[in-house]
């Protein structure tokens, strides 16, 4: 049985899905949909037709699932309750305060039509928050530590661009290693948001620009830097194309607990990410899979990764995962 996909937003993430898709055997792409016109869009796979928006909403009979790429945080909260009422979908909303909210729009609208939604499905959320679950209920006399990077920041970097005088931008998240080492210790130190993470960026700036007022506005902006330890680099376009032009990403999540008096247990689970979006999209294919099987067995309602049985994303057997993976 070959699962028929199509995504909607064509960016970083969507040539993700695609790239995921190619991967795998049972799945295929059938159809890329944009909101421009689909006579602009240009992708790599032969013979996929691209298609705009409005003929999606219109209903298409060849896709099982649908992978929605939304390129904002209020893009997703309205795109995967209105797509749920028609398709299966998956969706890799990640702004985590809101996912309750967003839960809850999307079960309801899943359940109307008898379709399964996927949401908040990528890397954190979603593997990271599943291994914190798993490791939490291991050892429930510890604590979890999220550490992320280094790697690019893609909202950080928009961000800075968004400041007068700045041509582009880069910001690269990164770990403090005394932390970490305080952290695989098993030592359960507190640790402020300074103490965890430092942001290096790099920063194109106009002819003409004032670089203080530039740096000032970056290493003072709330939620953003001021709460950091933060270095600023200016660079020329032609260092940022050769040197920052890739979306590498990564980190882990550490939990350190006890077993029992003096006994210290340490669970960490890593990542190491050449392309955030390839990997993102990789995790998001995987999940077309499963909503496609438990769809098929009569589940209908949003799901997240926290709610999916292994054996639903992989593309092989139970007897094959039971004699070669357990």
């Amino acid at each position: 049985m070959t699962i028929r996909i199509g995504i909607l937003g064509y960016g970083n993430l969507g040539r993700g899905v695609e790239a995921a898709i190619k991967q795998n055997d049972d799945l295929t792409l059938t159809g890329v949909y944009t909101r421009r016109d689909p006579a602009t869009l240009r992708i790599a796979t032969d013979g996929v037709p691209v298609r705009s928006q409005a003929e999606l909403e219109a209903g298409v009979d060849d896709i099982d699932v649908l992978v929605i790429c939304g390129g904002s945080a209020t893009d997703l909260p309205v795109m995967t309750p209105k797509f749920a009422k028609m398709y299966n979908v998956i969706d890799s909303f990640d702004t985590h305060a809101n996912i309750p909210a967003h839960f809850a729009n999307v079960d309801a609208a899943a359940k109307a039509s008898g379709k399964v939604g996927i949401i908040s499905a990528g890397w954190d959320p979603g593997m990271f928050s599943l291994n914190r679950v798993y490791a939490d209920a291991i050892l429930p006399c510890g604590r979890a530590y999220t550490f992320w990077g280094k790697g690019v920041s893609q909202g950080h970097s928009d961000a800075i661009r968004r400041i007068e005088g700045v041509l582009d931008a880069r910001q690269y998240t990164i770990p403090v290693e005394a932390a970490l080492d305080a952290v695989r210790s098993g030592a359960n130190p507190e640790l402020t948001t300074r103490q965890k993470h430092t942001r290096e960026c790099f920063v194109v700036a106009a002819d003409g620009a004032d670089k203080a007022a530039i740096e000032r506005a970056i290493v003072t902006m709330p939620n953003y830097f001021a709460d950091y330890d933060t270095t600023v680099h200016f660079i020329s376009m032609e260092e940022m194309k050769r040197d920052h032009s890739g979306l590498p990403h990564g980190g882990s999540v550490i939990h350190s607990g006890t077993t029992s008096d003096g006994v210290n247990q340490v669970i960490e689970y890593r990542l190491t990410l050449d392309s955030n979006p390839e990997f993102t999209g990789s995790v998001l294919a995987a999940c077309a899979r499963a909503a496609y099987r438990m769809n098929a067995e009569g589940i209908s309602g949003a799901k997240t990764l926290l709610d999916i049985a292994p054996a639903y994303l992989s593309a092989k057997t139970g007897d094959d995962l039971r004699a070669h993976y357990l």
